[in-house]
């Protein structure tokens, strides 16, 4: 089987996405190269001036793993055959349209002139948790649905107006948060690890589940890894909801 090469431009919310994606990949009998170009924060804008600058400030971590090599996009891009690029907006300004263009078109044209082939994909990110402290989120008004739905038209917006497919995890970790175990205003277990990064079991298998169903058209219900500490009660209701979202 031919292994898919991915390469996603991002930052820490890519870091999440992409932990346990090798690892659900191999249970699912998919070879897959998955690189995260990672600076924390990491905006639209910014990935476009280090790509006029070719900044080397992006920590290249492959397959979940980082390592201490810092590499460029532009060097990135022409390195391998790639089939997917993914890239999204900073979580911070993912609900205010005004950030996202030129950088987004820019980007693209830019990815496009050095690797034609490749699927370019957006990335929708996720909305803070209810009582996070970033201090991005009053923004906001500290208000979660508020959050969501702002990004949720950015996104929307941007992706109709590329062309791109849109990844929908924000959409998935959504709609997880209203079943239990995981609604948090009841008491219940937070995805989040600090109010606005994924938790690091089950956060970070959401995000790998939604982009292992995306690109593979696999049913997730059927893959049978499990990351080391999870209740199977957890996995099954994460399983279910990104079935659902992925292959309505």
């Amino acid at each position: 089987m031919k292994e898919v090469k991915l390469l996603a431009v991002g930052n820490s919310f890519t870091q999440d996405s992409l932990y346990y994606l090798h690892d659900l990949a191999k249970a699912g009998e998919v070879e897959v190269k998955a690189i995260n170009l990672y600076i924390g924060g990491c905006s639209l804008e910014r990935h476009w001036n280090n790509v006029e600058s070719e900044a080397k400030e992006y920590m290249y971590e492959e397959n979940g793993k980082s390592t201490e090599r810092y590499v460029s996009i532009n060097e990135m891009l022409v390195e391998d055959n790639w089939d997917y690029i993914i890239t999204q907006q900073a979580s911070h300004d993912s609900g205010i349209k005004e950030t996202y263009f030129p950088y987004l078109e820019q980007l693209l044209e830019y990815f496009k002139s050095k690797v034609p082939d490749a699927e370019c994909l957006l990335q929708k990110t996720w909305a803070y948790e209810q009582d996070s402290d970033h201090g991005e989120f009053p923004r906001y008004n500290c208000n979660q649905q508020q959050m969501y739905n702002q990004l949720s038209e950015c996104y929307e917006e941007a992706a109709k107006r590329t062309g791109l497919r849109l990844i929908p995890s924000g959409d998935v970790i959504q709609s997880v948060r209203k079943r239990e175990p995981f609604r948090y205003e009841l008491g219940e277990k937070s995805l989040c690890r600090d109010g606005f990064h994924m938790d690091m079991i089950y956060g970070r298998y959401l995000l790998s589940a939604v982009i292992y169903s995306f690109l593979f058209k696999k049913d997730i219900r059927e893959n049978t890894f499990v990351p080391e500490g999870a209740k199977a009660e957890g996995i099954e209701v994460i399983k279910q909801c990104v079935y659902e979202m992925i292959h309505r």
